[in-house]
């Protein structure tokens, strides 16, 4: 317990001692001259007392930072993260490019379900009540709130916010701004993928203006970090000058009032945004943030393909190019500016892998027969693709969660088997074996062999060739449209999709662009698409958004396969309730083990290391962090090296 002000519990305890010495000076009185009222007056006076006590010895998890096993890495007195540099330079400008394959934005608020949101304006113009390390599983630090005390029980978390805490306008950021966010954020008025990421939370009750309490829905571990994660922002936000407030939802194109670093400087068009940091940003010297957020501007030019965004890179308009294909980035990082040293390209090795695939939409009825499914992952010829196209440069996806601790392996374990025994009747009986390898075509395996066992399940689900397509019982052809919005990709899909002709399947490209591709995806209308999964240090709450059965029907669920299943959802519930480390770890293999086994996705493939361009006027820390989103992690960490210092390296 940080020395600044008293726990809740104790002033509740100073109170209950006020009334009971009170009651017990009441007991005396004249009033009370019948025994045995005084009697129960002396007994009731007493048990106040002693609950009083308890609350002042009562056991809490009170602290300055949360750790969701065991204790976190650094100490209270810590002065800044190991992976960022507190003597970097705190100015220059930033050049970035496409922000996650974002092509356009016309939305200011990142929190709604409509609309593409600005490039990393959460990020940059939204604090949460705590910080993330991101060399650790799963720890917090102090950001908008500098302590909190945790339930044994885990029943509950209670903030206390900094007091120096301030809003972009000014205004101190106070418990019932926290409260309007939460709110906010579990309405309908927000986009639904919050609703579920703060599901775990029943409610949130101010305690007084520097404190508020969540209170848990269920005990689980990662439910106070949960809390700590919730961005806060002004309930000004929108305010119209007659003191009145539009709805939420509304709210799409009033720059926010920043509880972050930065603010919106300049916005020319939907393709283009500049941010600069608050000089007035309170945080800034706080031990999470030191060394963070070194650029004096961000500015953001977003192409509607990444061969523009390339050549934009290598005529000195970007900064910073992230490439996401191993084609391009043996091939056309290349030229003047790179032979005098002007760019630099490097590899960083990066945490847990993006599982990327093809998604079958579970809601057509053709991919409801896990034999269909089956086929269709078959026919992915990766091996091929690897050496022919990606030189080399990636791995196979076989897990869910992959590559670490909490993807399954060989033969599940006892732990393992003891969550998967009540539903073996229900479920293929690959899951009890090994570990299921995806499909190979290196000798003595072949795509020819492949196919030809994806046209036997296909014979089994009842699809059979005839009349020159593959058709049901009715005589309907079996028809896929493979939806994308990543021009170049089309290098990838078109030999699966052949593969698929030569079954009798009818498969076709369609490139959208990003906002029509997202209305799409959102009301759950395709068949197949490009996605996936990106990486987190520990699984928890967004196992129920990605493959929880409640989420399968909301619309703009992460649910976009659709999965609906019960036995899926047990193991959700176990890993969300896990009390150690190791009980999480079987309950993930165990789920890992069923939906590898379930055929949800065409896996793909995931690059082991980061693939960065730069302009050598830049630098980043010497200590890596241990998981970090590629973008952010320049955004937030690189910066501009002062003048004559040689350029940073690193491979």
């Amino acid at each position: 317990m940080l020395p600044h002000r008293k726990s809740p519990k104790i002033l509740v305890g100073f109170r209950l001692l006020e009334k009971a010495a009170k009651l017990g000076s009441n007991c005396q009185g004249k009033g009370l001259m019948d025994l045995s009222r005084r009697l129960a007056c002396v007994a009731l006076h007493n048990t106040m007392t002693v609950a009083a006590l308890a609350l002042f010895t009562m056991p809490v998890h009170a602290a300055s930072s949360l750790a969701q096993f065991g204790e976190p890495r650094y100490p209270a007195s810590f002065t800044h993260f190991d992976y960022a540099n507190p003597g970097a330079p705190a100015d220059g400008t930033l050049n970035f490019g496409n922000y996650d394959e974002l092509q356009s934005y016309d939305s200011l608020n990142p929190f709604l379900l409509r609309g593409a949101p600005a490039p990393d304006i959460r990020n940059l113009m939204f604090d949460t009540l705590m910080q993330r390390s991101w060399d650790e599983l799963a720890s917090e630090y102090p950001l908008i709130a500098d302590d909190v005390e945790v339930q044994p029980d885990l029943a509950s978390a209670t903030f206390h916010l900094n007091p120096a805490a301030r809003f972009s306008n000014g205004d101190r950021i106070t418990a019932a701004d926290v409260k309007y966010s939460f709110d906010t954020l579990t309405s309908p008025q927000a986009s639904p993928l919050y609703n579920s990421e703060f599901s775990v939370i029943k409610s949130a009750t101010v305690i007084d203006a520097s404190t508020i309490r969540f209170d848990f829905k269920r005990a689980e571990r990662d439910a106070p970090l949960i809390a700590g994660d919730l961005p806060v922002f002004s309930p000004k936000w929108g305010m119209r000058p007659d003191g009145t407030r539009p709805p939420f939802d509304q709210i799409a194109n009033v720059p926010p009032i920043a509880s972050g670093p930065y603010l919106i400087e300049r916005r020319k068009n939907d393709k283009d945004i500049a941010y600069r940091r608050n000089p007035d940003y309170w945080a800034a010297d706080l031990p999470a943030r030191r060394g963070m957020f070194r650029f004096g501007r961000i500015s953001f030019q977003l192409f509607f393909d990444n061969f523009g965004l390339l050549e934009a890179f290598k005529a000195g308009n970007i900064d910073v190019n992230i490439e996401g294909s191993a084609t391009i980035w043996a091939r056309r990082y290349i030229g003047e500016n790179f032979r005098n040293g002007l760019l630099q390209k490097g590899t960083f090795a990066n945490g847990p892998a993006y599982m990327r695939g093809l998604l079958m939409n579970l809601r057509r009825p053709m991919f409801q027969d896990v034999r269909v499914r089956h086929a269709l992952t078959l026919a992915f010829d990766y091996d091929w693709m690897n050496r022919m196209m990606f030189y080399d440069q990636y791995r196979r996806s076989n897990s869910y969660f992959d590559p670490g601790s909490f993807g399954a392996t060989g033969m599940p374990g006892p732990k393992e088997l003891a969550l998967l025994e009540p539903y073996r009747a229900s479920l293929p009986p690959e899951v009890f074996g090994p570990m299921l390898k995806q499909p190979s075509t290196l000798p003595p395996d072949s795509l020819r062999n492949n196919l030809r066992e994806a046209r036997d399940l296909l014979s089994q689900a009842g699809w059979h060739y005839r009349d020159g397509a593959l058709r049901d019982a009715n005589g309907t052809p079996m028809s896929i449209e493979v939806l994308d919005d990543q021009p170049g990709m089309d290098r990838l899909l078109l030999p699966y999709m052949q593969a698929l002709n030569m079954l009798g399947i009818e498969a076709h490209l369609r490139e959208v662009d990003s906002a029509l591709y997202q209305q799409r995806l959102d009301s759950f209308d395709f068949d197949m698409t490009t996605g996936g999964y990106p990486p987190v240090t520990v699984p928890g709450v967004e196992l129920l958004r990605r493959f929880g059965s409640a989420a399968a029907s909301e619309v703009g669920s992460e649910n976009t396969v659709g999965v609906h299943s019960k036995v899926v959802d047990a193991l959700i519930h176990a890993a969300l309730t896990a009390t150690t480390l190791d009980d999480l770890e079987a309950a993930t293999r165990a789920l890992d083990r069923v939906l590898v086994n379930s055929y949800y996705l065409v896996p793909e493939f995931y690059a082991p290391n980061s693939r960065i361009a730069y302009r050598s006027t830049l630098a980043y820390p010497s200590t890596l962090p241990k998981s970090y989103h590629d973008p952010d992690w320049v955004i937030d960490y690189w910066y501009v090296k002062p003048h004559g210092v040689a350029a940073a390296g690193h491979s």
